[in-house]
């Protein structure tokens, strides 16, 4: 995500979460932080379908927003986004990737749990319509320093 798609993104914003809308502006100051921040678009010759975004201090990732536009769900975007943040959080050498996702959404919650990712508390009322959010959690395995995963002991 550059600067010049933040009003896309931010009108899809508003279309797609119109009680819990991100202002523009917080689209801009997250892009301003790329040293704890990483954004991305998906686009198509139509324009801009999708949009995600990580905040990553080590040793926690945090899924800031991931969304699809509705005509395109179902085509693998999300799981493309989710990819990509989940490989940015170990390359930024995070251990878990955490997430709020509504209580009443679980097309995204599915998706989630596809990727591996567990619930492990809910926020009561954390939506302004008074939705709980599920805190859901993704565990990363531990790096060696020359860059492989652990492995279990005795696997090789």
């Amino acid at each position: 995500m550059t600067l010049d798609d933040v009003p896309a993104v931010g009108a899809l914003e508003h279309r797609l979460f119109p009680i819990d809308a991100w202002p523009v502006q917080m689209f801009l100051d997250e892009l301003s932080q790329p040293e704890t921040r990483r954004y991305l678009v998906a686009e198509t010759s139509g324009g801009i379908v999708g949009y995600a975004g990580l905040m990553c201090i080590e040793p926690i990732a945090d899924v800031q927003t991931i969304a699809v536009v509705p005509e395109h769900e179902g085509r693998g975007i999300g799981s493309t986004l989710l990819t990509q943040l989940i490989e940015e959080a170990r390359h930024r050498g995070a251990a878990d990737v955490l997430l709020e996702v509504r209580a009443d959404n679980p097309r995204a919650q599915q998706l989630y749990v596809r990727f591996g990712f567990e619930q492990i508390h809910v926020r009561p009322r954390y939506y302004r319509d008074g939705v709980d959010a599920l805190i859901m959690r993704l565990q990363l395995p531990a790096a060696h320093p020359e860059g492989h995963e652990a492995t279990d002991a005795g696997q090789v």
